[in-house]
């Protein structure tokens, strides 16, 4: 089983936590570093990896995988490699594995909401928006 894979939150990247053993894969806060390719760059090998040594496990099929996303903000650049993400985890979801993304956004923000549902259009996999209330 692979390691864990983490990334601290700065003040313009955000914070990635993947678990593999929980089943748990997160990015939360605001993603608009100056380099996006540098940035996104070890989560994609990572999560090739993984994807790699877990593809053709039944044990691996069967365990459910929580991807959640929690962004504050992202710049078109980061949309992109958001949408590279999901196609990763898409690939894992059409291999047999059980996969759900979870895209959270906070009540007023229409523009994250709208991300979630135009990202939701470009999956097969299980993809729930959940409405972060405030109070």
């Amino acid at each position: 089983m692979q390691e864990d894979f983490q990334i601290v939150e700065t003040d313009i990247t955000p914070t990635v936590r993947f678990s593999p053993k929980e089943g748990k894969f997160e990015l939360s806060g605001e993603s608009r570093p100056e380099n996006v390719s540098k940035f996104y760059e070890p989560i994609y090998l990572w999560l090739d990896n993984y994807i790699e040594s877990v593809l053709d496990s039944a044990d691996e099929k069967a365990k459910q995988k929580v991807v959640n996303f929690k962004f504050t903000y992202f710049n078109s650049t980061s949309a992109k490699c958001i949408l590279f993400l999901l196609n990763k985890f898409e690939k894992l979801f059409k291999n047999g594995h059980n996969v759900q993304i979870n895209w959270y956004y906070d009540q007023p923000d229409l523009d994250m909401k709208d991300s979630g549902e135009e990202y939701a259009k470009l999956c097969t996999m299980p993809f729930v928006l959940h409405e972060v209330v405030e109070g």
